[in-house]
């Protein structure tokens, strides 16, 4: 597959990382559906909010165990396909799935009160935008790289703070959605925008910034994690990290950086559109649209939980 004769089919699809995600949606599934009732004044999950999370789950395997996570490592555009995955897709869909009445009970853990800061959305901004643009400094993109553990713990990092960024905007406690109408489209306009440097450093670099994806050895180093062979097997079976031979490290770096612009405005682009329609709706509820049937807020759900009970 896409040219990587010599490596394993577990290299390129992780059944390990497969397992835990099927894991993690049997899990949620069971709490969500049989499992309720351990949970104090839970509701009904809609099979449409249940599809949001598992979808999420999905994406995320296909960021991070998929043939997309591999060549990751091998070529600078599927590196940021596979991020745009997680934390420009997987990360809201995963809150859109996610029952109020699951997130309750951590609000009772004594001294959870003093972190409201973290679901602030000055806070949350800017977390998750600095963090992502530390990452992608050439430094500290090839150091990561080539630390198994800290590239780990980095990772969940940003997915945490993608989680963080997009809570006021796909908010599943109803008490913590503050941001409205214009104040939620401010917020992921700015969004847009202060993700916009790190792309065009990546754009408009004279020159290839990353020797994960330029220097033979280190690319090994790197890719010896995903793979059983080692870094000196790898330099064998390939000549280095251009082995696919579709385009050079500079191209690579800017179709890359094309890219991840591209997902983040058609993403940011259809949520605001969405909560466009949100605020509309809300100023204007003659005008509401009987097609909701995607629609992942809270309040939407709590509708159709309604609507579901029989009248009295």
């Amino acid at each position: 597959m896409f040219g990587l004769v010599g490596i394993s089919w577990t290299s390129m699809w992780s059944p390990v990382t497969l397992a835990a995600f099927v894991a993690l949606a049997l899990i949620y599934l069971y709490i969500t559906g049989p499992g309720r009732a351990r949970f104090a004044d839970s509701t009904p999950v809609p099979a449409a909010k249940k599809a949001w999370f598992v979808g999420g789950l999905a994406f995320l395997y296909v960021a991070f165990g998929s043939p997309i996570d591999l060549l990751g490592h091998m070529m600078f555009t599927f590196h940021m396909i596979s991020m745009s995955f997680a934390y420009l897709v997987a990360a809201p869909m995963l809150l859109a799935g996610t029952p109020e009445w699951l997130l309750r009970p951590i609000g009772r853990i004594p001294g959870i009160k003093g972190l409201k800061f973290l679901v602030n959305p000055i806070f949350t901004l800017l977390f998750f935008n600095i963090a992502f643009s530390i990452y992608h400094v050439p430094l500290v993109h090839d150091f990561v790289m080539l630390n198994f553990a800290v590239h780990t713990a980095y990772y969940v990092l940003l997915m945490l703070a993608a989680l963080l960024m997009w809570f006021p905007v796909i908010c599943p406690v109803s008490s913590l959605d503050k941001l409205e109408g214009f104040r939620k489209m401010g917020y992921i306009f700015a969004n847009s925008v202060l993700l916009t440097p790190a792309c065009a450093l990546i754009i408009f670099s004279g020159t290839a910034m990353y020797v994960t994806y330029t220097d033979p050895m280190m690319w090994a180093t790197a890719m010896g994690y995903c793979v059983p062979q080692g870094a000196t097997a790898l330099l064998e079976m390939f000549s280095g990290p251009q082995a696919l031979g579709w385009m050079d490290a500079l191209v690579d770096q800017r179709t890359g950086g094309v890219l991840m612009k591209i997902f983040q405005e058609i993403v940011y682009g259809s949520i605001l559109v969405y909560v466009f329609r949100q605020w509309y709706r809300k100023e204007n509820p003659k005008a509401k649209n009987d097609d909701d049937s995607l629609d992942p807020t809270p309040a939407y759900f709590e509708m159709l939980r309604a609507q579901s009970e029989p009248a009295k």
